[in-house]
Parts: C-alpha cells; sequence; structure tokens
C-alpha cells in the first residue's frame, strides 16, 4: 500500500456495453506509464470481454487481476481488482485519496444508476464518490441509437460536472485499422486525464 500511494491512482470500470477493447486499451497504456489501475468489472463486462475478445476471467479477483496482467503485457502489482459489493474497496469512499474514475465502456443501465444516485454495486458506488467529491468522472457511453432516457441522463451528468466522452472516433487521421479507430478515443480519454500522450494524432499536425 505505501509504494501505492506514491503513484498515480486511477479507477476503471467496465460494463455490458459493446466496445470491450476500448476499456482493455486505456488500461493498456495507462499501465505502460505506471500508473496504478483499481480495476472494477460487471458481470456483464465478463461476457462481454469473453465474446469480444475472447478474454475468459476467473472469478477470483486475485486471479483475475493476474490474467489482465498477463492479457495486457503488464506489471501485476499495477492492477487490483474489486468484487462489485465490495464496499471496502477504496473506490467506495471519498477518503482513499483517489482523484480519477472513467467507465468504458458504460452501459445505458449503469449511466441510469449514476444518474440518479443508485449504488447497489461498487461501480456505481464509486462514480457517485467522484460526483459528491467533486473529482473527476469519464463516461465512455457506447449505445445506438441514443434515446430521449439516454440523452437526459448524460445531460443531467453533465450539469454536475461529469465528462460524457462517447464512443465517436474520428476519421481525420485516415485510420487503416480497428485499432487506430479505438486508440483515437483512448487518446482523447488520456488528454481528459492529463496523462502524458505523444502518440497521439493532433489536428493540424
Amino acid at each position: 500500500m505505501g509504494d501505492m500511494m506514491h503513484k498515480k491512482q486511477i479507477i476503471i470500470a467496465m460494463t455490458g456495453a459493446s466496445g470491450a477493447t476500448y476499456g482493455l486499451h486505456l488500461m493498456q497504456k495507462l499501465a505502460a506509464q505506471g500508473v496504478f489501475l483499481h480495476v472494477l468489472l460487471s458481470d456483464a463486462a465478463r461476457i462481454v470481454l469473453k465474446q469480444e475478445c475472447d478474454l475468459d476471467l476467473p472469478e477470483s479477483q486475485s486471479e483475475t487481476a493476474k490474467a489482465l496482467a498477463a492479457y495486457l503485457d503488464c506489471d501485476e502489482v499495477l492492477l487490483k481488482c474489486y468484487a462489485k459489493h465490495d464496499w471496502f474497496s477504496p473506490a467506495a469512499s471519498g477518503s482513499s485519496g483517489i482523484g480519477q474514475m472513467v467507465v468504458v465502456p458504460c452501459s445505458m443501465g449503469t449511466l441510469a444508476g449514476i444518474a440518479n444516485g443508485i449504488s447497489d454495486q461498487l461501480i456505481e458506488r464509486a462514480a457517485d464518490v467522484m460526483i459528491k467529491e467533486r473529482k473527476q468522472l469519464i463516461l465512455v457511453p457506447r449505445e445506438t441509437p441514443l434515446s430521449a432516457i439516454h440523452l437526459e441522463h448524460m445531460l443531467k451528468l453533465s450539469r454536475l460536472g461529469v465528462d460524457i466522452m462517447p464512443a465517436m472516433p474520428g476519421f481525420y487521421h485516415q485510420p487503416t485499422c480497428i485499432d487506430d479507430l479505438v486508440d483515437f478515443m483512448i487518446s482523447r480519454i488520456l488528454d481528459h486525464l492529463h496523462v502524458e500522450n505523444t502518440e497521439a494524432e493532433r489536428w493540424g499536425a
């Protein structure tokens, strides 16, 4: 714990929306820079990770961290995973000192829970902590089309200071593969997290 307190810490939550690769790419980029990651996975996220990324995670949180670290080719000491009802997790309390959280991808169900202050699971509780403590919360929704309900929830959260960054990659950098599109979004997220991002394609560069 002592070493962790000297590292930049970010909560990464993944939910059941399509686009699990966004969360994995973000964790890989952050871990490469030595950022300590508090990882929260919903049950649906585990299903999507298996379906979209062929990543079948074990039930044990410690084994999940090992599997993720191996998949991302990063140091296991930079990852800690928590159960969905682990109320003793640092993510569950405003006193933890963690100042940033990203939900990527963010399902509309999770978005609704956060927008309405429903904290039945750790992901929503951690997001609620970010909002009440006036810390940085980034949501990366991945859904289409968006209903009026979805848009109202996003507007409500945006007015509370939450960064809404839909998974809508640009094309001005002339992408040639899926990873180029994914990394476009990850670069935008890294910029908003104020994490060094030398690989970003800058407009006008």
